[in-house]
């Protein structure tokens, strides 16, 4: 591909990183996994973070904890509980809402930003529904101005899907740390690479604790001496293979905390690059009478996970040529994300209702799709995208 979708953004740090581990004997969660939490939540401006084997597991461990923590969720009368999620997302950002007994309550999304649309929240709020999934799309962070005014006006609880967008920020503060919870991501097309991972983010101490257990079978190994779940006998033969709560098997490897070690160093000059690239996107596709580009919420700043455009005028519904003109020119595209999710074949699986039209939604779906942004230099690349886009509509 002359303009792929990812790069690869390891050089012989990283490969140190991971050949250490190797030499060591001693691969599966260990010392780096905990010093990388550490890290990570300090980087990011939160008292704890947890670390996983992926965004997904990560998602399914924070919709496990509201389910399962006392504290956490309070509405444990209601017989159907019911999540607000909008309708552009990723899979893995609502099966675990189903998986752990929660209806998903889809909402239609801003057509400029993105993302889940206020209004479209505070219209579907109903006697079950006890939480808001905030899902950062393509890096852009949602309005949490009015997402956190709704929630505590409604006494909901937030969450946040982070998994697209690590080191985008609203009114300074990252996204990750608004919710109750946040997940992330650390696949390869990401901002930071760790071949697999992922890592939750939280301020409470509580709940940090019982995710660690959720993380490992459910046991309450990983639990440091003083918390509230489970008192320890000091003695490690019992204490090792006590069950506390209904957990996974969804442990890191050493490996991929060693490399994201490395990463975290270089996270702030990767953000520079695609800050860059991202200058050279809006000064070349912005203000044209045939897209329209994602824009930033008012208030936040996108750490850019990608390039998305939603033909109009003369290229509108002519998503299907103009894919294959630019896969024919070598450059790598996807859909805008899942673009409308209610349009796939697993909703038959899924407990899930819906609100209001979804217009901007079907629009994204017939109309959208983006492609790659990372820590390199992309003049050339979308300059060649604008280039042949240019030349269809016209």
């Amino acid at each position: 591909m002359k303009y792929p979708l990812g790069h690869n953004s390891w050089n012989s740090e990283e490969k140190r990183a991971a050949i250490k581990v190797l030499n060591s004997g001693f691969f599966t969660m260990g010392k780096h996994v905990k010093e990388f939490e550490k890290k990570f939540a300090y980087k990011f401006g939160a008292k704890y973070a947890t670390m996983v084997n992926s965004g997904s597991s990560a998602n399914l461990l924070m919709m496990s904890a509201l389910k399962n923590f006392d504290s956490v969720l309070k509405k444990k009368n209601i017989k159907n509980p019911n999540i607000i999620a909008p309708v552009v997302g990723w899979s893995t950002s609502y099966y675990p809402i189903c998986q752990n007994g929660f209806k998903i309550n889809f909402v239609d999304v801003d057509l400029d930003t993105l993302n889940i649309c206020p209004k479209k929240v505070e219209k579907a709020i109903d006697k079950n529904t006890v939480g808001i999934l905030a899902i950062n799309l393509l890096g852009n962070p949602c309005n949490f101005e009015k997402l956190e005014k709704i929630a505590k006006k409604n006494k909901l609880i937030l969450l946040e899907d982070n998994c697209e967008s690590l080191g985008a920020s609203y009114k300074s503060k990252f996204c990750g740390t608004y919710g109750i919870m946040g997940s992330h991501s650390l696949f390869f097309s990401h901002h930071l690479q760790t071949m697999e991972g992922g890592v939750i983010l939280t301020n409470s101490k509580d709940i940090n604790d019982f995710l660690k257990s959720l993380r490992a079978h459910g046991w309450c190994r990983d639990l440091p001496k003083k918390n509230k779940l489970y008192k320890k006998s000091n003695d490690k033969f019992k204490d090792h293979f006590v069950f506390i709560t209904p957990g996974y098997s969804v442990r890191p490897l050493e490996i991929e905390a060693s490399v994201g070690l490395v990463q975290l160093k270089k996270l702030d000059k990767f953000m520079e690059i695609r800050n860059k690239n991202s200058e050279i996107f809006k000064k070349l596709f912005e203000n044209k009478t045939w897209c329209k580009i994602q824009k930033q919420e008012r208030r936040g700043q996108s750490s850019w996970y990608g390039f998305n455009l939603i033909l109009t005028g003369k290229l509108k519904n002519k998503r299907q040529e103009i894919i294959r003109k630019l896969l024919k020119n070598k450059i790598e595209v996807r859909p805008t994300m899942t673009g409308n999710f209610l349009n796939n074949p697993v909703m038959k699986f899924l407990d899930y209702k819906t609100n209001g039209t979804f217009k901007n939604a079907i629009n994204i779906d017939q109309n959208g799709f983006f492609v790659g942004n990372y820590p390199k230099d992309l003049n050339k690349e979308l300059s060649f995208l604008y280039k042949i886009l240019e030349k269809e509509a016209n």
